[in-house]
Parts: C-alpha cells; structure tokens; sequence
C-alpha cells in the first residue's frame, strides 16, 4: 500500500509506483471520483484521445442521415 503525506497547503506527492500505473506525466490533470468514503483518481484525457474507440473493423461507417434517420424512428417507436 503506498502513502503520502498532505501539506498544510493540501498538497500532497504522488508515489512514483502510482504514477507509473497510471502513467502520470509532469503536467498531467487528474480526476478524483469520491465513492462512499473512498477516493477513486484518474488520469483525465483530452476528449480527441478517443477518436477510434468505438472503431469495429467488421462495421461500416454510419452516415449522419442515416444515424437521424434512427433517431426518429427510435421517437416514432417510443411514443407507441
């Protein structure tokens, strides 16, 4: 279990094994998830970082027509 301690200004230093599991980087922003008593931290990423992620090499691209094109029909079927 790793431990810092926490300034009089709040701060506190990230253990280095911490930061190599997350591959923490100077300049780097995290986030902090507060989950029943307990401090869950994540490195925050650019939202361009996820360009692909939803990529599946067996499925075409889907053109914006057709992605409204569902939309409305998905409406149309929940007012049924």
């Amino acid at each position: 279990m790793q431990e810092s301690t926490v300034t009089a200004k709040g701060q506190t230093t990230l253990p280095k094994d911490v930061r190599a599991a997350l591959c923490i980087e100077p300049g780097d922003k995290l986030r902090y998830l507060l989950l029943d008593g307990e401090v869950r931290i994540l490195r925050a990423r650019p939202v361009r970082g996820l360009k692909g992620v939803l990529k599946r090499s067996d499925q075409a691209p889907v053109s914006l027509g057709a992605m409204e094109e569902a939309i409305a029909e998905g409406a149309t079927n929940a007012s049924e």
